[in-house]
Formats: structure tokens, C-alpha cells, sequence
């Protein structure tokens, strides 16, 4: 079963949808680069968060999202999975089809919880 916390759940390609040009664009500035992607649970309340840093030395934050009840997450492909919150559709392009496996558990048991 997958942690929450700290430990790194998943390496994945953060994306956002850009309407406008009906396209996938990598989120963040800089070159497209793997991101280390995990779900953070607060302390007490039910209440959850995906987050992504850049695997580069800057470790640039690429997705701070919070995690609401009634979130729709789409498992588009084995290793393409995307959801939508208040302002953006988001995406990640896993480096695996376990990594992908193991954060959409994650994922799932988060949403469960809420």
C-alpha cells in the first residue's frame, strides 16, 4: 500500500492543459525534466495535496494542488493519467507503468479518505 509523507511516490512529467492552443505543455519554466510527484496528507484533518519538484538542482515546484472531494482523476493511458481543479487540467506523463500504478493508488486512497 502506498505512504503518504515524504518519501517519493511517483517520477513523472508534469503537464498542463493549454486550452486555447488544444495542447499539453510541460508546466514549470526551463526544459521539460522528470519531476518527483507525491501526495502530502496534512496532520488531523482529512485533507490532501499532490506536489511536484523539478529532479533538477533547483528543484523547481512544477504542481502544489489540493486534492477535493469529488475530484475526477482520469487514468487516460497505463502511463498518462490527468485531472481537473478550479483553474487548470493537469497531466502526468509517468517514466513508468509502475510508477504511474503506484500514485494512482495513492491517489485513489486519498480521494476514498475525503
Amino acid at each position: 500500500m502506498p505512504s503518504f509523507g515524504s518519501d517519493p511516490i511517483a517520477r513523472a512529467t508534469v503537464m498542463l492543459y493549454d486550452d486555447a492552443n488544444k495542447k499539453w505543455v510541460a508546466a514549470g519554466s526551463g526544459p521539460q525534466a522528470f519531476s518527483r510527484v507525491q501526495i502530502y496528507r496534512s496532520a488531523g484533518a482529512p485533507a490532501f495535496r499532490v506536489v511536484g519538484r523539478k529532479m533538477q538542482p533547483d528543484q523547481q515546484v512544477v504542481i502544489n494542488c489540493a486534492i477535493v472531494k469529488g475530484l475526477k482523476y482520469n487514468q487516460a493511458t497505463p502511463s498518462f493519467h490527468q485531472w481537473r481543479d478550479a483553474r487548470q487540467v493537469w497531466g502526468l506523463s509517468f517514466g513508468s507503468r509502475e510508477d504511474a500504478a503506484l500514485f494512482a493508488a495513492a491517489m485513489l486512497q486519498a480521494l476514498e479518505a475525503l
